[in-house]
């Protein structure tokens, strides 16, 4: 049975304690070849998170096969004690993983150095910032860089985890899991943090209506005149209120939706690039090639074969 620690300090974000709840399903279908679970901090006893819920930890002590640290809400220096544990892990520990701002942690015990590694995206520049040996991608939902994992916020932590598991005990088990927990199975490590409609911002119910209905109908030409219809405006109407609320012309944020889910098919890996232009409505390669010169400063093909790239280093 593997072991698996998992170290809070007071302040950790409760979403940090999803990166036990795959190993915790593992365990259902695996019995005694599972996961030993155990919750860690430096001294034990009480830990409290940011919504000052209490959990109970274990003082530090054995090192476990793999070691995972959670971050706390806003990223602050640690004690020379936990520090000096996390460096030990780098070579006692078959793997680390940094989960969210846990990144830090693992930079200030320099298991980072000469890495790379990634963060939630709003504390990207902070980790850059205070930890130039550090190459920080800022753009990626988890990194592997030899035995050190780390992961993007929030929910990234189920996707690091899953692929954990997978690197155990196979894809069939991840993927098993997956549905289990209701996701989708698993998100690639290079699958950007970013989402374009979180990007435009819209505000009003109107302009997320037309949104939600290009998204959803990227196939067709989507003219300003069927958006508008989406939205019950009139075009004129819709473009003004559109450009107000997004900053986007309707046709510039048509591209980012394309664009977006024609990179979520590239990091699938099992579409030819005629299907994928086809299905995102870019109509042609050679209009979608265009659109990602413009966009990514690379054609599709080169996003594709980086991807893949990094899905192999993933699984190495």
């Amino acid at each position: 049975m593997r072991q698996v620690g998992l170290i809070l300090e007071d302040g950790f974000q409760l979403m940090a304690l999803a990166a036990l709840s795959a190993f915790e399903l593992a365990n259902t279908e695996l019995g005694n070849e599972g996961y030993q679970l155990t919750v860690l901090s430096e001294r034990g006893g009480t830990i409290r998170s940011s919504m000052h819920t209490a959990i109970e930890t274990v003082a530090l002590g054995v090192m476990p096969d793999t070691l995972m640290v959670a971050g706390a809400l806003i990223p602050s220096p640690i004690s020379p004690g936990l520090r000096d544990y996390i460096a030990r892990a780098g070579n006692e520990a078959r793997r680390v993983a940094g989960v969210c701002t846990g990144a830090f942690l693992l930079a200030e015990a320099g298991l980072l150095d000469g890495r790379t590694a990634t963060t939630h995206w709003a504390h990207a520049l902070n980790l850059r910032s205070r930890f130039p040996k550090v190459t920080v991608d800022d753009d990626r939902i988890f990194i592997r860089d030899g035995n050190i994992w780390t992961s993007a916020g929030m929910s990234s932590a189920i996707d690091l985890t899953l692929a954990l598991i997978e690197e155990d005990h196979g894809s069939a088990l991840s993927r098993s899991i997956a549905r289990r927990l209701v996701v989708y199975h698993r998100r690639p490590g290079g699958q950007s943090q970013f989402s374009a409609l979180l990007e435009l911002e819209p505000r009003s119910d109107r302009v997320q209506r037309a949104l939600t209905y290009a998204r959803e109908n990227l196939r067709k030409p989507l003219s300003v005149e069927e958006l508008a219809e989406a939205a019950s405006l009139s075009p004129r109407q819709f473009s003004r209120v559109f450009r107000e609320e997004t900053g986007q012309s309707p046709a510039k944020a048509i591209e980012m939706l394309r664009l977006e889910a024609a990179r979520v098919m590239l990091e699938e890996g099992r579409h030819p690039m005629d299907i994928v232009a086809r299905d995102t409505g870019f109509g042609d390669r050679d209009r979608m090639r265009r659109a990602f010169l413009r966009s990514c400063g690379q054609p599709p093909a080169s996003l594709k074969r980086s991807l893949k790239l990094m899905e192999d280093s993933t699984a190495a």
